[in-house]
């Protein structure tokens, strides 16, 4: 059952062998399972109707190929100049969709307008041979609460759920796509916009991944309706950092800066921190410090050093402290 949602599951070791960054992101994208097994809205894989989808070493040989000349994708991501890092998540997939054999991409960011304004957009709306869907897209990182180990494990309701900036709740993310985004393309504006591109109807579905990060050194259940397999980290405050350190496995830590959020970090020898560096940079770090994602790197047999964890550093008073999501 859990495989069955993402077609191209048995392609999850593609992202850490590719080398070009944008080329690895874009197999994250497509091959990472998503956050939620049960969502409040149908999930649908945007590959699943694909002929990619019927024979996944079809699209393992696209993402090769593309590594060893990754100009194609490097000019349609520079056509925006926006670099947050949904957008950059929505840009990857539209990517990915305008060349997928058996998938038509009628529209991407499909603006819907009315009463003197615009009433919101339907990311994607595409036509395979199962039909015609319109897909809302979304790329999450979301921290557990922290409850003290005296207390109840809590975790299980969405809304418990922050991201890095305590502006974002999953439970709040997934009310809005429910309530506000989906619907749209059932509203009359939409209709007329559909219309318009020769789409008489839609069936609105949802895809929604990311990462879930786990108070270190506390029990906290996944959220309801988790996936058994989505992709997680941990978080801790400054003041226990030196304690994980100390207990985590061997390698060295660096920042993953915020473009490098998705697939995991790959990085040459010449670029990995030293000792000196982590050290300078935790000592110039402001204590209220938005939350920062580090990760721990391990040497490969290729030569470069490869993700083995990442863990979200934050501030000793998070999530009381004001900050920024990755939207």
């Amino acid at each position: 059952m859990l495989r069955s949602m993402n077609p191209f599951s048995r392609l999850c070791h593609l992202p850490s062998e590719l080398r070009q960054p944008a080329v690895r992101d874009l197999a994250w994208v497509l091959v990472s399972p998503p956050l939620l097994q049960d969502a409040p809205w149908p999930q649908r894989h945007p590959l699943a109707g694909s002929h990619w989808a019927r024979a996944p070493e079809r699209l393992e040989q696209w993402l090769r190929e593309l590594d060893h000349d990754g100009q194609p994708l490097l000019d349609w991501l520079a056509r925006s100049s926006t670099r947050r890092l949904g957008v950059y998540y929505e840009r990857l997939w539209q990517f990915a969709l305008t060349q997928a054999p058996g998938i038509e991409l009628v529209a991407a960011n499909l603006a819907i307008r009315g009463e003197g304004r615009t009433l919101g957009e339907l990311d994607i709306v595409l036509r395979d041979d199962s039909g015609t869907y319109h897909l809302e897209l979304a790329i999450k990182l979301y921290l557990g609460p922290a409850d003290s180990v005296e207390e109840p494990p809590r975790g299980a309701d969405p809304f418990t759920w922050l991201g890095p900036g305590c502006h974002d709740r999953l439970g709040r993310k997934l009310t809005h796509l429910s309530e506000h985004q989906l619907p749209m393309a059932s509203r009359e504006q939409a209709q007329m916009a559909l219309r318009a591109l020769g789409v008489d109807g839609v069936d609105s579905r949802l895809w929604l991944a990311g990462y879930l990060f786990y108070p270190w050194g506390r029990h906290v259940e996944s959220p309801r309706g988790g996936h058994g397999e989505h992709l997680r980290g941990l978080w801790v405050h400054r003041q226990d950092w030196p304690t994980l350190r100390q207990q985590a496995g061997p390698g060295v830590w660096q920042l993953l800066p915020r473009p490098s959020w998705l697939a995991p970090a790959r990085v040459e020898v010449n670029d990995v921190w030293s000792e000196g560096d982590l050290r300078l940079w935790l000592a110039e770090l402001d204590p209220q410090a938005r939350a920062q994602l580090l990760v721990r790197l391990v040497p490969g047999v290729d030569g470069d050093w490869h993700e083995a964890q990442r863990v979200f550093l934050v501030s000793d008073l998070w999530p009381n402290v004001a900050g920024n999501d990755i939207d």
